[in-house]
């Protein structure tokens, strides 16, 4: 997957997280809706910080980013 793929992917993750977040904020949902939501915002993040390891570890495949050297 390249980077011009996952960014409307994190985009839409970090798009829903913030819709949850917004709920929560409002205090206009009951103790489950809350549990729910915040169930829902880890799974997101689960999410995109997978996806972020996938692309990071795609582009270490492809050699190492420009003016980066290895430590050894």
């Amino acid at each position: 997957m390249t980077t011009d793929e996952i960014v409307p992917q994190l985009d839409a993750l970090a798009a829903r997280l913030e819709r949850a977040a917004e709920q929560l904020r409002s205090g206009d949902v009951s103790s489950d809706v809350a549990a729910t939501l915040v169930e829902d915002a880890a799974a997101l993040a689960s999410q995109a910080s997978a996806e972020l390891e996938r692309q990071a570890r795609d582009d270490g495949a492809a050699g190492s980013a420009p003016g980066q050297d290895s430590l050894l």
